[in-house]
């Protein structure tokens, strides 16, 4: 039920040491608002060395505590005196979000991570696709510059409701040898339909980069629809899904996906510790809330 290598991967790629999540006290050491998202990098002492593009970190939140906040890592960075840094992207939302966007420089809190299921990268240089909608892309950044590193070739396919919550574009146009951005007010890039964001843009780009790989972080109803286009054009997909949950290693069962496997069976599975990723052929995403119909 879980993502499989990518072509000419034979085998997923061996995960660096250490590895496991650790639970530990984190310090915010710097945060910065950027048009509607909230940019927080944290001391997390073992946790940023064991970060693979697409795990997430879970906060727990709140005064009294609220629950665990599973955020998306953006990256990871060295900061002076305190080794590596894990840098999250915050949509602040509901109170638990908002509580960890107004924390102040120096204030602490408690960290578990990295967890879930991480992408899989390809061991020979393929064309690989990413499609990042809104917060969710913060985990496509990562992956971008691991790509790179393997000699592929990255096309980039941004989307959000507007500017404001368009992440990163800048970034990605350093990154990805081509950007394409839609918004569906139409205040940057592309102008999106408004029942299907990134609409004709989709199909474009994956003929246009010749895509082998295809790998997409987005909302439930982007993701069904870039993981049907993947396998129209014939490209392997991975998909990065969120579910709502509360516990963050699978415990409470609230983030349930159903999942085809090898037999062809229809399993239950876990976003946040089967996944979040998943193949995007593997999802069934008529039987998921808030698919694509």
């Amino acid at each position: 039920m879980t993502s499989t290598p990518p072509p000419g991967d034979p085998a997923p790629t061996a995960a660096p040491t250490p590895t496991g999540p650790v639970h530990v006290i984190g310090e915010i050491l710097h945060s910065r608002r950027t048009g509607a998202y909230q940019h927080v990098t944290l001391a997390a002492p073992d946790v940023a060395e064991r970060v693979r593009p697409g795990t997430v970190v879970a906060l727990t939140a709140g005064e009294p505590r609220l629950g665990r906040r599973l955020f998306w890592v953006r990256g990871v960075r060295t900061v002076g005196g305190f080794g590596s840094a894990v840098e999250i992207v915050v949509e602040p939302t509901g109170p638990g979000s908002r509580w960890v966007a107004e924390l102040p420089v120096g204030a602490r809190l408690p960290v578990t991570g990295p967890l879930g299921r991480p992408f899989s990268l390809p061991r020979d240089p393929v064309s690989c696709v990413l499609v990042g909608e809104e917060v969710a892309a913060a985990c496509l950044y990562p992956l971008a510059l691991r790509l790179k590193e393997r000699g592929c070739a990255v096309t980039m396919l941004l989307g959000a409701r507007s500017e404001s919550h368009l992440l990163a574009a800048l970034e990605a146009r350093r990154t990805a040898r081509s950007v394409t951005v839609v918004t569906a007010d139409g205040s940057v890039g592309r102008k999106g339909p408004a029942d299907d964001l990134f609409g004709a843009a989709l199909p474009e780009v994956l003929e246009r980069a010749a895509a082998d790989v295809v790998y997409a972080a987005a909302t439930t109803p982007s993701l069904a629809r870039v993981a049907r286009a993947a396998e129209h054009h014939g490209a392997w997909c991975q998909t990065a899904l969120t579910q709502p949950g509360v516990c963050g290693t699978g415990l409470c069962q609230g983030c349930a996906v159903p999942v085809a496997g090898e037999d062809g069976l229809v399993r239950s599975a876990r976003a946040c510790a089967d996944g979040p990723v998943f193949r995007g052929d593997r999802v069934r995403w008529d039987e998921l809330a808030g698919g694509a119909p």
